[in-house]
């Protein structure tokens, strides 16, 4: 568009239609003043607009069969929407409204307020939320990426109105948003309600620029929490969105946690020992830096014994490269994950938002198949050295406290 928002879309025969903003702020935007706005604009943008008013906005596509959704990450907010066919440009106007008209009333964030307050009561009882957040706080310590999106109690409880159009004034920038759709809609029609609803859009640019993180240093945490089971993390930060190991690294890390049965994570510590009940290993690429962590729960008794069966399975990688036949069943895996995901047309639409926004384009599946293809157990080797080798590992174990406190 002319204010620079861009549109992806994808026809598909189907009668639900799923679209989207995705927005390139998120919380790492904020301070340690304002740390939790994000999260709270998301839950705000719900409660009135210049048009509607939080009912009319609730109602608007639930009443027809619809869905209205939001969420906020450590570098986007997304809203989006999934509705039939035939009533797809009320859910564009309704997505488009809520995004850049809220009014943010004073009597409504009273009430948000006590909705957050709960949740993050919510969160604090749950010690797999909570592990994930502390670990991240312990990788990158002292940067904005370590801080819980859902922010502090302090800070929650003190914004006003003028805070959510000062953060959103300042951080905004139409150039970097991405409107995405998947549905059974002509290009033709996508054009027409692109610009019916999008182009008018005012354009916009932000006016700070984003913190770089760069200060990683090997971290060892230990929690007490009232809890029967002890969780752990191991991991550190990870390559970025455009570094060239990024792929080679995603799939390493496939290869040990996972979504299949057969990760070498998963046999060594549940199928052959029966230590956890599950284990997995994730790695997210931003802009500038990434995460990977392992994350796993076990008796308090068994705990080292875990960690040093998955510091084995660390090292093997490092020192023994994948076998010709290892490294294709590997690749396979992968390939059909990335086939099975796009099955969802609503995973497939907030996926080519998301691509769009950080790629600048969507990757077909047979390029993605040909990088895939192009890796050789040497690269993963190599890999593997980088991120796992030299003592580079952070460790946060949260363990039974005996007392029913938090320490």
């Amino acid at each position: 568009m002319s204010n620079g928002i861009r549109v992806v879309h994808q026809q598909a025969k189907s009668e639900i239609v799923h679209c989207g903003i995705v927005l390139d702020i998120g919380s790492r935007d904020e301070t340690i003043d304002n740390q939790g706005i994000a999260h709270f604009w998301e839950h705000m943008a719900f409660k009135g607009t210049r048009r509607r008013k939080a009912f009319h906005i609730l109602n608007s596509l639930d009443s027809i069969g619809g869905e209205l959704n939001a969420y906020t990450e450590k570098e986007k907010v997304v809203f989006y929407a999934s509705v039939r066919e035939k009533y797809v440009e009320r859910a564009i106007d309704l997505l488009c409204d809520i995004t850049f008209h809220s009014v943010f009333p004073e009597h409504e964030i009273e009430k948000e307020r006590s909705v957050i307050l709960e949740e993050m009561s919510m969160y604090h009882d749950d010690p797999d939320d909570s592990l994930q957040d502390e670990f991240e706080e312990a990788v990158f310590k002292n940067h904005a990426m370590g801080m819980n999106i859902l922010g502090r109690e302090e800070t929650v409880s003190n914004f006003q109105r003028k805070d959510f159009r000062s953060f959103i004034s300042q951080h905004i920038n139409t150039h970097r948003i991405v409107f995405s759709c998947v549905g059974n809609i002509t290009l033709s029609r996508m054009e027409e309600l692109s610009k019916k609803y999008l182009e008018v859009i005012p354009e916009r640019k932000a006016k700070i620029k984003r913190k770089k993180f760069s200060t990683y240093k090997p971290n060892e945490v230990s929690l007490k929490r009232p809890v029967k089971q002890a969780r752990c993390a191991i991991g550190r930060d990870a390559f970025p969105i455009h570094h060239k190991d990024r792929i080679p690294f995603a799939v390493l890390v496939n290869l040990l946690g996972g979504s299949g049965m057969n990760s070498r994570l998963n046999m060594a510590l549940r199928e052959r020992r029966g230590y956890v009940y599950s284990i997995e290993a994730s790695y997210t690429a931003y802009s500038d830096t990434g995460m990977f962590a392992i994350f796993f729960g076990t008796e308090p008794t068994q705990l080292q014994k875990c960690i040093t069966l998955i510091n084995k399975e660390l090292e093997k990688i490092c020192d023994t490269p994948l076998g010709t036949r290892q490294l294709a069943a590997t690749k396979e895996q992968v390939k059909g994950q990335l086939a099975m995901g796009e099955e969802s047309n609503l995973g497939l639409m907030l996926m080519m938002g998301r691509s769009v926004l950080d790629l600048g384009r969507v990757p077909a599946l047979n390029e993605l198949y040909h990088k895939i293809e192009a890796i050789d157990s040497i690269t993963l080797q190599t890999v593997a050295q980088k991120m796992f080798g030299n003592n580079h590992l952070s460790y946060l174990a949260m363990e039974p406290s005996g007392n029913g406190k938090h320490k």
